[in-house]
């Protein structure tokens, strides 16, 4: 058994049957994807890249797009990263809640197409959105982290954002230190904030 299907096997009852079918339909799209486990639950790559991901929690499932901010969404299903849901299509608790099959697989091969030409999601927060200042002592932790500070630089804008609001929302400078040390551990080993729940 490899680890997708150990990870499908120990998800709850009603998520086992909407994990195998977002995983067949990913290889139906995408007949070169290859599977792994990421930060605790399955992700698909095809050319290098990640292509999406899907997570089982207690009562609901997730898919999220690794690239979903720049992919065409003419049946404007790409919310928004669900806060609650961790995924793109809000809480899936059973296959009706997952958008038609052909509607999926165009979604796959839209994001497939992207990893295949190199497109990249910017980093840099587009026009409107205005970076928030990083607290001084974040950014002294971050310089004298060289991984961290590089893998934070070359993050996203919503990553980078995360992270700093985080640390800018301690209300004692005790807080602020703990959190700091565990933003640099983690930036360094590339997780973003909440990968635990991702």
């Amino acid at each position: 058994m490899d680890k997708t299907d150990a990870y499908i096997a120990k998800a709850a009852p009603f998520a086992q049957p909407i994990l195998r079918h977002i995983r067949e339909l990913v290889h139906q799209a995408c007949p070169h994807a290859e599977e792994g486990i990421k930060w605790g639950f399955p992700h698909f790559m095809t050319h290098g890249e990640i292509l999406c991901n899907m997570a089982a929690f207690k009562q609901h499932c997730s898919l999220g797009f690794w690239k979903a901010a720049i992919m065409e969404d003419p049946n404007r299903l790409l919310t928004a990263m669900d806060k609650a849901a961790m995924g793109h299509f809000g809480k899936i608790a059973s296959l009706k809640d997952l958008p038609a099959d052909n509607t999926l697989l165009s979604y796959l091969r839209e994001a497939d197409r992207l990893n295949r030409d190199g497109i990249k999601v910017p980093s840099r927060p587009a026009a409107g959105k205005k970076e928030p200042d990083i607290p001084p002592a974040f950014a002294a932790a971050l310089q004298k982290n060289k991984a961290a500070g590089k893998k934070f630089s070359e993050a996203s804008y919503s990553f980078r954002k995360e992270y700093i609001e985080w640390v800018a929302e301690a209300k004692t400078e005790a807080t602020a230190n703990k959190r700091i040390a565990q933003a640099v551990e983690w930036i360094s080993e590339g997780k973003g904030r909440n990968w635990k729940y991702q």
